[in-house]
């Protein structure tokens, strides 16, 4: 595997909130510990699940100073840098790569969306003007514009952009990048948790679920049995998979999918479910469904 190749599963991590703009500190030390010991490749802090765009810059840096310290290089920290400000990117960036950091993560500017050349030269000058190696994000569903397939090719030829993150929920977009993409150490992962097994059935080099946060076990095994074309017990992990994922659907709104994991965390002892503002967690009647989910999982303990 070459260096900078991303394999496995890597879960874009929840950010725990003592408050408004205050990080949870020993809930970030359980939930590292809980998904480092779980198994995973790697972690993913400041994505969609991180709530980034609702956090502070200060909060940001905070975030991802703690969690290298944390991992200890046990697995890659990456780090999310989307906005919509460039020089805010890069700024982040190169505080990542001092942490320690071992790539980072940027999806299109959102609000005003690029075009497709607009979006080759922006990922270009992320990936020429800070240290650190860059994952593409695509995420169409929140930066209403997508990697088309033929920006994908042109980004996979500059050799600073490592791979991409697709959360298109399009498999058949995942199955073209691997026909497509030449670049044998351009690692394709999938976003899309219930798409991870037969993502990697199909070649595909892991997983980014934020049920990871949960039950990183599960996920590991998911995918170690996909790597091996165990068809059968990659079916039998698909329900469990499933299962879980209906805590995404407990609330409402595209939030729902960090409400239910922030929610299910809290059930299980290791941070708090309080959301960043302006979005709500999930109340008592919505907890307790989301316990009795876990429950049926075996993941609230004895």
């Amino acid at each position: 595997m070459a260096l900078n190749m991303l394999r496995g599963i890597v879960p874009p991590l929840v950010t725990p909130l003592a408050d408004d703009d205050r990080l949870d500190v020993a809930g970030l030390e359980r939930l590292v510990e809980h998904v480092v010991g779980g198994g995973v490749h790697g972690v993913f802090v400041l994505g969609t699940t991180g709530e980034a765009a609702s956090l502070s810059p200060a909060l940001r840096k905070e975030l991802v100073d703690r969690t290298c310290k944390l991992v200890a290089g046990r697995v890659r920290v990456l780090v999310g840098i989307t906005d919509t400000c460039v020089g805010e990117s890069l700024a982040l960036a190169r505080h990542a790569a001092e942490a320690g950091a071992a790539a980072v993560v940027v999806a299109p500017p959102y609000y005003l969306p690029p075009d497709q050349e607009e979006l080759v030269d922006h990922a270009k000058m992320i990936a020429s003007e800070q240290p650190l190696p860059v994952v593409l994000y695509n995420i169409p569903s929140l930066t209403k514009i997508a990697y088309e397939k033929a920006t994908v090719l042109r980004l996979s030829e500059v050799p600073r952009i490592i791979g991409i993150k697709d959360s298109s929920g399009e498999l058949a977009y995942v199955r073209e990048l691997l026909r497509s993409v030449e670049r044998e150490d351009f690692s394709i992962m999938v976003g899309i948790e219930s798409l991870i097994g037969e993502g990697v059935m199909a070649g595909a080099d892991g997983g980014v679920p934020a049920g990871g946060n949960a039950a990183p076990g599960l996920f590991v095994e998911w995918y170690r049995a996909a790597m091996d074309k165990k068809t059968g017990e990659v079916a039998a992990l698909s329900h469990y998979v499933q299962q879980l994922g209906e805590i995404y659907r407990v609330g409402c709104g595209i939030a729902a999918i960090v409400r239910g994991i922030k929610c299910a965390v809290a059930c299980m002892g290791i941070c708090d479910r309080r959301m960043a503002r302006p979005f709500r967690s999930l109340d008592e009647a919505q907890r307790t469904t989301v316990r009795r989910i876990l429950a049926d999982l075996g993941l609230l303990g004895n």
